[in-house]
């Protein structure tokens, strides 16, 4: 009997770590299926963190990128090309400046193009920041 309430303890235990992982890797995988958004997870107040977006022209016309602006002063974005050919790429360089956050912060990239499809693209960046 004794034997059989420690198989089952152990099946217990097996089972709730495998679904915890399962539930982790869920977590992992949705973050990282839009290329739009870019979490950094958890950091430390006063770290500056760099991400690249790519931008790429699926259209079968010219695109240019007209501008780009962010939703807040601690977020730089540059764009390395402004014109792309049908099936070009590009990079949006982004510097977040975590310096006087707490907590968990999202800031916003817009890339404003003249695309008829998609005028503005939005990308986003996120951290839970810790002091």
């Amino acid at each position: 009997m004794k034997r059989l309430a420690v198989v089952i303890g152990i099946m217990f235990l097996f089972l709730s770590t495998a679904c915890a992982q399962t539930e982790k890797n869920a977590a992992q995988e949705e973050s990282t299926q839009d290329p739009k958004v870019w979490d950094f997870g958890r950091i430390e107040e006063g770290q500056v963190l760099k991400h690249n977006f790519i931008i790429q022209n699926d259209s079968d016309r010219v695109l240019n990128i007209k501008e780009t602006n962010t939703s807040c002063g601690c977020t730089v974005s540059e764009i390395e090309k402004k014109t792309l050919a049908p099936q070009e790429s590009t990079k949006v360089n982004v510097e977040f400046k975590s310096k006087g956050y707490s907590g968990k912060v999202q800031q916003f990239i817009y890339v404003n193009t003249d695309s008829v499809d998609e005028p503005i693209i939005r990308f986003v960046i996120k951290a839970e920041v810790v002091k």
